[in-house]
């Protein structure tokens, strides 16, 4: 069995340190951690009592690697709508877009080029954007196509239509599109 240099638990102390490098208010750590204020404020009321279970490890790794909670940030300045490239329940991708100006920006959330809506590509270009949507619908040469679009409840072919509607979902993969406007 490995072994890890992980302590057992921690301290209040140790909560309060890794909310303050972090530069967090108890109740943004608590919705990063997914917890509640409450239970924020509780840990960190236990000065010198021990704490376990699963926020241990997460602020071992928080204490060693701040950054990490920085990376995992939805980009601020965010356009006239947002795609977030899911694979399961994990975000992969999270895509701005100004249609009318044709601006596209894409900020990844993994490593993994396999799992990013771009791939390697770091700045999509709109047609590099425009040709993901198409990649996530069925093709406009489908056969009944008419038939399934009018299931779908929609007039004309159009990819974005399309992903509104199915969420991007394809057959025999796990990955699918939340749109925001």
């Amino acid at each position: 069995m490995k072994e890890y240099v992980i302590n057992s638990s921690i301290c209040g102390k140790d909560i309060r340190r890794a909310r303050e490098v972090l530069d967090m208010t108890q109740k943004e750590f608590a919705s990063f951690v997914c917890s509640s204020k409450r239970t924020i404020e509780n840990w960190e009321s236990k000065e010198e009592q021990a704490i376990t279970g699963p926020i241990v490890p997460l602020i071992e790794i928080l204490l060693r690697q701040p950054e990490m909670a920085e990376k995992l940030e939805y980009p601020k300045d965010r356009m006239r709508m947002r795609l977030i490239y899911m694979y399961k329940n994990m975000v992969c991708s999270v895509i701005d877009v100004d249609e009318p100006k044709r601006k596209v920006r894409v900020k990844n959330y993994i490593d993994n080029p396999l799992f990013r809506a771009f791939g390697r590509n770091t700045e999509p270009s709109f047609n590099d954007y425009e040709e993901f949507l198409r990649s996530r619908c069925f093709p406009e040469t489908r056969d009944k196509m008419k038939l399934e679009l009018k299931r779908l409840g929609l007039p004309f072919y159009d990819p974005l239509m399309i992903i509104e509607k199915t969420e991007g979902r394809m057959a025999d993969d796990h990955f699918w599109i939340r749109i925001e406007r």
